[in-house]
C-alpha cells in the first residue's frame, strides 16, 4: 500500500532578523532568538549569521486511515512541521509527497475574517480550505450544530470568545472530509464536553480511513486517540513508535532538565 504522506529528509531553515525577514509570528520570532542564544553558547554560530534550523532532517511516512501523535517541547519544531505537511510553507530542503486532500486547523481564527459573521465565516474558511460552495451549503447545518453557535451566526466574529472561534474552526476543517487532516493544539482551548466531542469526531474521521495528524502537548489525548506518535526534540525526529512508549521517552526528557543528553 502506498503511503498517502513521504516526508524525505525535510529541513527548515529561517533567517532571524532585526526588521525585514523576521519569522512569522511573534512567538516564533521569539522561540527563534532563544534558539539563536543555545546555539551560540554552545559554540554552534553560523559565522556571524543569525539563521535558525527549525526541523533538521526529518523522514517519516504515512498510512491512510493512522492517527498520528506529534508532541515535543515549545519551539521543538511540531508546528513547522505541520505547516510543510499543510503546504502552508515549503521545506528549505527535502521532499514532501502529498496524496490527497489536506483540511488544516493550525491555529483558531486561521481564515476568519473578524468583522463578518460566523455564517459569513464558515463559507469564507470553507472556500479557503478547498470547500465548493454547494458542498458548504450541504454541511452547513452540521458544521453550525457541531460548534453550537447557532445563536450567534449572525455576530461578527470579533465578539466570539476563543472558545467559539476554535469550535466553529474545527467544525469546517473536520466536516471538509479531507483524506488528511492536521490539528495543532485543538484542544487548548474549549471545555471537557466539545474536548470530548473533538476526541470522537477525530475516531470517526480515522475509521472512515482518512489520516490525521494532531498536534498536543495533552499526552494522555495523544495515547487515548493515536495509533503512532512522534517525538521532536531540538528539531528532530527522536523518536517514532507506540503512543505510550514515545510518551515516556517524551516525559524523561522534561523531567532529567536541561543537561539531560539526548541520545
Amino acid at each position: 500500500m502506498q503511503p498517502i504522506i513521504q516526508v524525505r529528509n525535510i529541513s527548515k531553515q529561517y533567517a532571524v532578523c532585526s526588521s525585514a525577514g523576521v519569522a512569522p509570528t511573534l512567538r516564533e520570532a521569539l522561540i527563534s532568538a532563544l534558539r539563536l542564544s543555545r546555539g551560540r553558547q554552545n559554540g554552534n554560530g553560523t559565522n556571524g549569521k543569525n539563521l535558525l534550523w527549525a526541523l533538521r532532517d526529518i523522514s517519516f511516512s504515512a498510512n491512510s486511515g493512522e492517527v498520528i501523535g506529534i508532541i515535543g517541547r515549545n519551539g521543538a519544531g511540531k508546528s513547522t512541521l505541520l505547516k510543510i505537511l499543510s503546504r502552508v510553507i515549503k521545506p528549505t530542503s527535502g521532499e514532501v509527497k502529498v496524496f490527497g486532500r489536506v483540511g488544516s486547523l493550525l491555529a483558531i481564527g486561521t481564515g476568519f475574517h473578524p468583522d463578518l459573521t460566523g455564517r459569513e465565516n464558515v463559507f469564507l474558511n470553507g472556500a479557503i480550505i478547498g470547500m465548493k460552495r454547494a458542498e458548504i451549503r450541504r454541511k452547513f447545518d452540521d458544521i453550525v450544530a457541531f460548534a453550537e453557535v447557532d445563536r450567534f451566526l449572525e455576530t461578527p466574529v470579533k465578539y466570539y470568545s476563543s472558545g467559539m472561534y476554535l469550535r466553529l474552526a474545527f467544525a469546517v476543517a473536520a466536516h471538509f472530509e479531507p483524506e488528511i487532516l492536521m490539528l495543532d493544539e485543538v484542544l487548548a482551548v474549549g471545555d471537557a464536553a466539545f474536548q470530548k466531542k473533538c476526541l470522537k469526531k477525530m475516531k470517526q474521521v480515522s475509521s472512515e480511513g482518512r489520516t490525521v495528524f494532531y498536534v498536543s502537548h495533552d499526552l494522555m489525548s495523544v495515547q487515548q486517540l493515536c495509533s503512532r506518535a512522534l517525538l521532536i526534540e531540538s528539531s528532530r525526529l527522536l523518536e517514532d513508535g507506540k503512543p505510550d512508549e514515545v510518551s515516556a521517552r517524551y516525559l524523561k526528557i522534561i523531567t532529567a532538565g536541561p543537561g539531560y543528553v539526548v541520545s
